[in-house]
């Protein structure tokens, strides 16, 4: 029996049923209804004593299909119910055997928790990740996942949304055997021996032993709870997903079951899912770049080096080599790349030590970075990256140098955040080779990557740059060319609202606590100190000359810097700090602020949160808008990407300009129209945003009319 989907194939008595649904074999409704078909003529076969459910291709079945979730949200489909057919499956008169491969997420694990018997290759992988997308385990994995593993690990593994290794789900009972070899062959040769065997098989609905007692539960799950709110801070979903796996003890299944469906419809429709969901689906869409052609040339990277060993620098080595790509890393100044290597090794030690690689591993990723204190070998890189600080001279007299020794196809790209790609390509021989890969510090660590488009830059070059974003493991998003790219250009006005707002009244701590109540990992002069006051000092003398007279600055950030209070690496910026970089508000600070405003004759006055806010966040929307309608940034989805991953904007809230559209477009003009009759001149309304409210159009809409 054959479908282009699922297909049922008898081996030698076994009925094997694989799930080939492209690229991750996702649970969609036509999926299901083809199990189902297959599933029952399997059972009514006479020729078949078993059936394996397995998954074609690369991986067994990693999830439910997310693009039915916002059909259902936009009320164009019901929700599928999957209880009935997993109760089938469990009741089914012939042992199934779910065989796994890759990885069993969400409902695959659902499904496969289904099945009598579950068996895997040593490196699969299993787990309920939905609460990543603001939801719960919709499919019976909150009441069968505790039946295997007992309640307190079931309401870890659904809230916290880990994956677990073969190895761990064997130990816990998930799996029943790990297959060497052919994953087929020992998976058909397992159901055989099941079959021999003809005693009834395993329910997992039925299996009660490992439930324990809501008494013997309580103190583990009130113990988990306060990690979720600590961890996973201001989501709901990881906190649902305790109730429902804690509901498993102390209802009957089916009774268990109908309270997991309630608990999942309510957070399906809730703000946070939709939220994360379009954060989702807007992650993928920042690889669909419009004239692109899919078969633009992309440049195999074998080798690659890199000029600057400072912070980034070391951090964008350690990019390639975990990649295992050889790197080569030079500074003009010895001193500066002994440092670099240092903290590499100190970086790759800490890995080890936390058990997130082994020596070997960091023993080989070292070896690939070879320090040396000029260009030599050079020519045979595949793409260089300058990484020295925010000086356009200095960048183009680099460029320049490499420019003679790069071989013809290698990519000359620059790490810098804020200065033209198309004033440093001035310097080569070869503009459309030179492109901006804007890496985020720690670079071995943050996700993001923007790649700058210049006016020049050739598409083979922008498709090479984009699938060596994704080799290193990260999420490339193409920008145009403008001061500060996307994320930065958007943070400055961000970070002046926030000095403007302690000028006026507030405290720096009193402006980061909103914010990280708000959901930034981050308060902005807490970023500002991490990230060197030197360095935001430098990139104002680069564009002073765009500086307009009358318009008004921050005035305590360059006192700051002629202070040498340069945040954490000297222990005092806006805050002071100890040996545990922990910021500690400073009353120097505090006098300096209220001193600068008394001499500027800015009144003084006591700002609300709600003013905080709005002027920050709505300042860094509007500017957003702007970027949009200037063509700088291709979605809206993408500067939500950019902020998501580059800039720590509370995932929850889906980034800055799906936050704009939940707070409403109208209501955000009506307050910058305020604050700029208070404020001036820079607090104009973006074009854009006055377009969208008259037409009743949302930056969504403005997505969906580009697609």
């Amino acid at each position: 029996m054959m479908s282009e989907l699922v297909e049922l194939s008898n081996h030698d008595g076994v009925g094997v049923i694989t799930v080939e649904n492209p690229p991750v074999n996702a649970l969609s409704s036509m999926v299901l209804n083809l199990l189902e078909r297959c599933l029952l003529a399997g059972e009514k076969d006479p020729a078949i004593q078993a059936l394996v459910l397995i998954g074609g291709g690369r991986t067994f079945i990693a999830g439910a299909d997310i693009n039915e979730f916002l059909e259902v949200l936009a009320g164009r489909r019901a929700l599928a119910d999957l209880h009935p057919f997993l109760a089938r499956m469990e009741d089914c008169s012939k042992p199934i055997v779910a065989a796994i491969h890759g990885s069993a997420l969400g409902g695959g694990l659902e499904l496969a928790m289904a099945a009598h018997y579950r068996v895997a290759t040593s490196d699969a992988q299993v787990g309920q990740p939905e609460t990543r997308l603001g939801i719960i385990p919709g499919a019976g994995g909150t009441q069968r996942l505790p039946r295997l593993v007992g309640v307190v690990k079931a309401a870890e593994m659904c809230a916290l949304g880990s994956p677990l290794k073969a190895s761990a789900a064997f130990e816990l009972g998930i799996l029943d055997e790990i297959i060497t070899g052919d994953l087929l062959a020992g998976a058909i040769a397992f159901a055989k021996k099941k079959a021999r065997q003809g005693a009834q098989h395993p329910k997992t609905r039925e299996r009660n032993d490992k439930l324990g007692s809501a008494e013997s539960n309580a103190s583990a799950l009130a113990a988990l709870r306060g990690e979720v709110r600590k961890s996973r801070k201001n989501l709901n979903a990881p906190l649902a997903a305790v109730d429902a796996v804690e509901a498993a003890a102390l209802l009957p299944f089916d009774e268990g079951c109908r309270n997991e469906r309630k608990i999942f419809d309510q957070c399906l429709f809730s703000l946070e899912a939709r939220a994360l969901i379009h954060a989702f689906f807007a992650e993928r869409a920042v690889t669909k770049i419009p004239g692109l052609q899919k078969a633009a040339p992309v440049a195999s990277v074998q080798q690659a080096a890199i000029v600057g060993a400072g912070t980034m620098g070391a951090g964008i080595a350690m990019c390639f080599a975990n990649a295992g790509i050889p790197v080569r890393l030079t500074d003009q100044d010895p001193s500066a790349l002994e440092r670099g290597m240092k903290n590499i090794r100190q970086n790759y030690d800490n890995s080890v030590k936390r058990g997130r690689i082994s020596a070997e591993v960091s023993e080989h990723r070292q070896g690939l970075i070879r320090p040396q204190p000029d260009h030599d070998g050079f020519e045979n890189a595949d793409i260089i990256v300058e990484a020295v600080f925010e000086n356009l001279a200095l960048k183009k007299q680099i460029f320049a140098a490499f420019d003679a020794v790069a071989k013809a196809g290698c990519v000359l790209a620059s790490n810098t955040s804020t200065l033209s790609i198309d004033e440093i390509a001035l310097a080569v021989s070869r503009p459309a080779r030179v492109v901006g890969l804007h890496f985020f510090s720690p670079a071995n660590v943050m996700r993001l990557v923007e790649v700058v488009r210049g006016q020049a830059t050739g598409s083979d070059v922008i498709a090479s740059s984009m699938a060596l974003a994704k080799r290193l493991g990260k999420v490339g998003v193409l920008v145009g060319n403008c001061f500060g790219f996307v994320g930065n250009r958007m943070m400055f006005p961000y970070m002046r609202e926030a000095q403007f707002l302690v000028e006026e009244g507030a405290t720096p701590e009193q402006v980061d606590a909103v914010l990280t109540d708000f959901g930034m990992a981050m308060g902005i002069f807490a970023v500002d100190d991490m990230a060197g006051i030197d360095v935001a000092w430098r990139v104002r003398q680069e564009f002073r000359h765009l500086e307009q007279p009358g318009v008004r600055k921050p005035l305590v950030a360059d006192q700051l810097y002629a202070m040498n209070r340069l945040g954490q690496k000297t222990g005092k910026g806006w805050y002071r700090y100890g040996e545990d970089r922990k910021p500690v508000p400073d009353p120097e600070v505090h006098s300096l602020i209220e001193e600068t405003a008394r001499k500027a004759g800015i009144p003084r006055r006591r700002i609300s949160n709600e003013e905080i806010i709005e002027r920050t966040i709505f300042a860094m929307i509007n500017e957003g808008v702007r970027i949009l309608d200037e063509g700088y940034a291709l979605r809206a989805g993408d500067i939500d990407t950019i902020y998501l991953n580059g800039y720590g904007f509370p995932n929850y809230r889906g980034g800055p300009m799906w936050y704009a559209d939940t707070v409403g477009l109208r209501t955000i003009s009506t307050r910058i129209k305020e604050y700029q009759r208070a404020h001036g001149k820079l607090w104009e309304p973006a074009a854009l945003l006055e377009r969208l409210i008259a037409e009743g159009r949302t930056l969504s809409s403005w997505d969906e009319q580009k697609q």
